[in-house]
C-alpha cells in the first residue's frame, strides 16, 4: 500500500485520507471512515492537536473511535520558529525512528510525515482519552511528581551514554557554536521579556535571568554529564495522567524539543516548574534520590547520587531560558504569558533555592 500524502492543513482531512493512514498503520483494514468530526484539543503554541471523532461504514470493537491529529501552527511566528528549530522533523522522527527503543510511554503513532524544508507536517496519534492533561499553572501532586521521574527515567536509562545516538543529526547536541548562537538569541530577546514580564516577576529572579544571559554559552559547554535522550520540555502541559475513568498511569507528548543532552536537565526542567515551592522544598531530595535509585535499578551503574546531584543543581536554569527565549518566539496568548511567568518565577526560585549560580563558570 502507498503512504498516503502529507496533508498539513487539518480542513483538508478527508475521511477518505484518514481511512489511507489508519489502513497504512495496519488498522482497520477492510473498514471504511464515512465521516470524522473534529474538535481542538489542548493548548500547544508550536501546533495544531485535533481529536478526529470517527464515524465507520461497521462497528466492531477494534475500530478506534477517535485519533488525534498534530499539524503546524496556524500563527506564522510559531510555525516559522518550529520550521527554523526542527521541531516538527524532531517530534516526528522520535516516534518514528526512536520511540521503540526506549520505555517511556507516549501515545501509539498511527502515522507521521514531515517535509523540514517547509515545515509541513502531519501525526497522528492514539487517542489518550479519558486520560486528564496536567496543568503547569495548578502544579501536581508529589505522587504525580514521583511517577513523572519515575516515566521520564524509561527514557534517559535504556541509551544512556549510547554513542549510536550521534548518528541522528536531528538531535542537535549542544557545541561552542550553538551555545554562542544561544547566548546570542537569550541576550537579543532579553529587552523583549524584560519589558513584558519586569511588573510580574521579583527582582531577585529578573536579576538572575539578566546576569544568566552573559555566563550562558558558558553554562552550556561545561557540562560533564553523560549524554542521553531527553525530552526538552518535560513539564505538567505535555502530560496526560489517567483518571478513575481510565487511560494509562501517565503518558507524555509533544516531543518537539527532544535532544541529545543531561538527564538531569529534564529532571530540574520538571521539579522547578510543575511542583508548587514549597512541595518542592520539601521533597526535593528524596523525590531526585528516588530517580537516581531507577537509574541504577535499569543499568546506570556509573553515575555516582553527588554527580546527579550535582547536575541537578546546575540544571535549574534551563527553565529560565526557555521561559525567556520561548515567550518571545511564539504567538503571545494569556495563558502563554501566565504559564511563561510562572516558568519564570519557579525557576529562578529554584536556582537560588539551590545557589545553582555558584556552578556557573
Amino acid at each position: 500500500m502507498t503512504a498516503p500524502v502529507l496533508i498539513s492543513d487539518p480542513e483538508r482531512i478527508t475521511p477518505e485520507w484518514l481511512t489511507h493512514a489508519l489502513h497504512s498503520a495496519g488498522v482497520a483494514a477492510g473498514a471504511r471512515i464515512v465521516a470524522a468530526h473534529s474538535t481542538v484539543v489542548g493548548t500547544g503554541q508550536m501546533g495544531r492537536n485535533l481529536r478526529f471523532e470517527l464515524d465507520w461504514d461497521t462497528q466492531t470493537a477494534e475500530l478506534p473511535t477517535s485519533v488525534v491529529g498534530k499539524f503546524p501552527s496556524d500563527d506564522p511566528k510559531s510555525r516559522a520558529t518550529g520550521r527554523a528549530q526542527g521541531a516538527y522533523e524532531k517530534e516526528v522522527r522520535f516516534y518514528t525512528e526512536l520511540a521503540d527503543s526506549v520505555g517511556i510511554r507516549t501515545p501509539r503513532c498511527l502515522f507521521a510525515a514531515v517535509e523540514p524544508e517547509s515545515g509541513d507536517f502531519v501525526m497522528l496519534l492514539e487517542d489518550l482519552r479519558p486520560a486528564v492533561q496536567g496543568d503547569q499553572l495548578a502544579g501536581c501532586s508529589v505522587d504525580q511528581a514521583a511517577l513523572a521521574l519515575r516515566e521520564v527515567s524509561c527514557l534517559h536509562a535504556p541509551r544512556w551514554g549510547d554513542p549510536g545516538l550521534e548518528q541522528f543529526s536531528f538531535l542537535t547536541p549542544a557545541s561552542a557554536e550553538t551555545a554562542q548562537i544561544l547566548q546570542a538569541i537569550y541576550k537579543a530577546l532579553w529587552p523583549g521579556f524584560r519589558e513584558r514580564y519586569a511588573d510580574s516577576l521579583s527582582t531577585d529572579a529578573m536579576d538572575l535571568a539578566q546576569r544568566l544571559g552573559d555566563r550562558l554559552a558558558g553554562w552550556v559547554l561545561s557540562s560533564t554529564a553523560p549524554r542521553c535522550l531527553v525530552h526538552g520540555d518535560y513539564r505538567l502541559d505535555n502530560m496526560l495522567f489517567g483518571s478513575e475513568a481510565g487511560g494509562y498511569p501517565l503518558a507524555v507528548v509533544d516531543w518537539q524539543t527532544l535532544g541529545l543532552g543531561a538527564a538531569l536537565a529534564d529532571v530540574a526542567y520538571f521539579m522547578g516548574a510543575s511542583l508548587l515551592p514549597e512541595d518542592r522544598r520539601t521533597n526535593e531530595e528524596t523525590l531526585v534520590r528516588e530517580y537516581h535509585d531507577r537509574l541504577r535499578a535499569d543499568g546506570v551503574q556509573s553515575y555516582s547520587w553527588n554527580q546527579c546531584f550535582h547536575d541537578y543543581r546546575r540544571n535549574t536554569f534551563g527553565g529560565i531560558v526557555m521561559a525567556v527565549v520561548a515567550s518571545m518566539l511564539v504567538e503571545q496568548t494569556d495563558r502563554g504569558d501566565e504559564m511563561f511567568l510562572a516558568m519564570a518565577s519557579r525557576h529562578a526560585l529554584h536556582a537560588l533555592d539551590l545557589d545553582s549560580e555558584a556552578l556557573l563558570p
